[in-house]
């Protein structure tokens, strides 16, 4: 598996994968994706295995306070592509992007009925922070979780 940035070209196949991963009205608009994809402040990590990609990863940042934090828009793998370590090596590429944006922490909603996603950041050093009702579609509530960067190599 071949991991690198996004490029220009790459959107019509990761909006496939969002398009397979989900379903309205919890996906991304192609506009929402394509804003965030070319942010100046943030990075889209692809993993790609003969010219197709197999899933792709989402991480913005921002000041806050007096250090920038990073945010996870998403983390998405085919369903063809999963259960092979796809994900794991795609949070870790984001997480190395934050931090070397000077990211102090990062963190991201999940939906609070997405067991395996929820199991790969914990497995990761993310910690519980809150949850949000309603945060998604159809009241759908989401968990908050965080991770400090400050300490990446220590768990990477």
């Amino acid at each position: 598996m071949l991991y690198r940035l996004f490029k220009p070209e790459d959107f019509a196949q990761i909006y496939a994968i969002e398009e397979l991963c989900f379903q309205p009205p919890f996906r991304f608009s192609r506009g929402y994706l394509r804003q965030i994809v070319q942010s100046a402040a943030s990075a889209t990590w692809i993993a790609e295995q003969d010219d197709v990609i197999a899933g792709f990863a989402v991480a913005e940042w921002a000041q806050s306070a007096d250090v920038p934090e990073a945010y996870i828009q998403t983390i998405e793998v085919a369903p063809e592509h999963r259960r092979q370590g796809i994900g794991k090596e795609l949070l870790r590429r984001v997480e190395s992007s934050a931090q070397a944006a000077g990211a102090g922490s990062i963190w991201l909603h999940v939906d609070s009925e997405n067991t395996h996603a929820i199991r790969l950041y914990e497995t990761h050093g993310y910690h519980h922070e809150g949850r949000e009702e309603h945060y998604y579609a159809r009241r759908r509530a989401a968990l908050i979780y965080r991770k400090p960067l400050r300490d990446l190599t220590a768990t990477a």
